[in-house]
């Protein structure tokens, strides 16, 4: 008998243990992506709560409405059509075509879900609708708008620009877009215009990423700056032959110049000397591999290659070729790390929600998400970077009176015969915080593609202030 007790006890407490395990994962797990399983198809209590609520407003940083309701809840968007496709993959759309939108992302603000019961039972007695929250979100409307006003108009890519600072994104432009009052025909468009390709496309960066080659040579090599390689045009490791645009030769050269007329084979000795393990990590540091559940977005992590590469695999990842694939949103972070002392904040799409009675139920509070490299190592890289733009690749980039700092990239994608424009930067001043990342497919090379486009960008900045 006492045996049976004694077992039956331990039975209650394992299944105590089991039981308790379970709600602190459930509790963990809505800390980290609530946001996302509310917003998720397979929750159906979104369906039933978005029944009778008329959704809140939705508004940019100035104050301009970008989409509202009627009575019937149906929702009304901005009156300009290039503004309402510029915006669309900030904002989605209602049936959840846009996966990571506002509309998606924050429906549990815009149809007001933490009502209370009594609030909810006396609507639903008195048949009349309730109201959702307003939002006040990051983004400028007349920023997004210009930039798809000056995006080539046959070809895809992306847009993001961020306050370095705070994590505030100011546009997340996506191309193609489509217009939200005119869905027929998106879901099934082959070109996928419902992809957001800030956050969800991946693609090779090119040498964008010798930016973060350079950031693991300055973390590993105390003497790196004043380290000399030799360019001798090519570069052969194993089978495979390295070259540089326009088969340049660039002789006897320091990492800083390197950055700046972008050296393929500087870059690739660098990645060789490192090795995988110290590159990875430095890598790391800059959030490759990371699971992006940010709380205002939801970014595809970025890939590192795999370990235990052969040494052509290896040699191709400094120059940012190889199997390596990053998304636009977090290149973007990595220019802005670079730009904050070598912090990277979370990016931030919510400034605040407002109840029916103008009472703030959510406020946006800057939050770092990575510190990937120390203040001096960011503040030699930033100084490098400038140097592209001041006489290297990124010229087209620069702007009379600001100090820009910037990365081109050109990156060939295996098995095609097609380059994307790549361009990463920043302006390095204290009253204007800004970071940005362009990305432009099928192009050609990013100093005559890209660059332009980030230097109409900072100009716009510019002239706002």
């Amino acid at each position: 008998m006492k045996l049976i007790k004694r077992k039956l006890r331990l039975a209650v407490i394992a299944v105590s243990i089991l039981l308790m395990s379970l709600v602190v994962y459930g509790v963990y797990s809505l800390g980290v992506s609530g946001n996302r399983w509310f917003s998720s198809s397979v929750n159906t209590s979104l369906r039933k709560v978005k029944q009778g609520v008329i959704p809140g407003r939705i508004y940019d940083r100035n104050g301009i409405q970008l989409a509202g309701a009627n009575v019937k809840g149906e929702r009304l968007y901005h009156t300009d059509e290039i503004t309402r496709r510029s915006l669309v993959h900030v904002l989605g759309v209602p049936d959840g075509t846009v996966k990571n939108g506002v509309e998606t992302f924050m429906s549990y603000l815009l149809y007001a879900y933490d009502d209370s019961y009594l609030t909810r039972l006396t609507a639903a007695f008195s048949g009349q609708m309730r109201t959702g929250y307003d939002l006040r979100l990051t983004v400028s409307s007349g920023l997004s708008r210009m930039i798809t006003e000056q995006f080539p108009k046959d070809k895809s890519g992306a847009v993001v620009v961020m306050n370095y600072r705070t994590g505030e994104i100011l546009s997340l432009n996506s191309f193609p877009n489509f217009d939200p009052l005119q869905m027929e025909g998106v879901a099934t468009n082959p070109k996928k215009p419902y992809i957001n390709n800030v956050t969800q496309w991946r693609s090779a960066p090119g040498s964008i990423f010798k930016a973060v080659t350079m950031a693991a040579a300055l973390a590993n090599w105390p003497d790196a700056l004043d380290r000399t390689f030799t360019c001798t045009g090519a570069y052969q490791v194993g089978e495979t032959i390295i070259t540089d645009a326009g088969n340049a030769r660039h002789g006897e050269i320091t990492l800083q110049k390197a950055l700046a007329v972008s050296c393929n084979i500087t870059f690739a000795k660098l990645a060789l000397e490192l090795g995988d393990e110290q590159f990875r990590l430095a890598a790391q540091a800059f959030g490759l591999d990371d699971h992006l559940l940010f709380s205002d977005l939801v970014v595809e992590n970025s890939l590192y290659p795999s370990s235990n590469r052969v040494a052509k695999e290896l040699a191709w990842t400094g120059p940012g070729q190889s199997a390596l694939f990053v998304t636009p949103m977090h290149m973007c972070l990595v220019a802005a790390g670079i730009a904050n002392d070598g912090v990277i904040m979370e990016p931030k799409l919510l400034i605040q929600s407002v109840d029916r009675n103008k009472q703030g139920k959510a406020q946006m509070t800057p939050t770092v998400y990575k510190k990937a490299m120390t203040p001096q190592h960011a503040d030699v890289l930033a100084e490098a970077m400038r140097q592209v733009v001041v006489s290297g690749t990124g010229t087209r980039a620069a702007v009379p009176g600001l100090k820009i700092c910037g990365k081109t990239g050109s990156a060939q994608i295996d098995g095609q015969t097609s380059t994307n424009a790549w361009f990463i930067g920043f302006i390095d001043e204290k009253t204007l915080p800004y970071a940005v990342c362009v990305v432009v497919n099928d192009a050609g090379e990013g100093s005559r593609h890209a660059a332009p486009l980030a230097r109409q960008i900072f100009e716009y900045i510019k002239n706002q202030r």
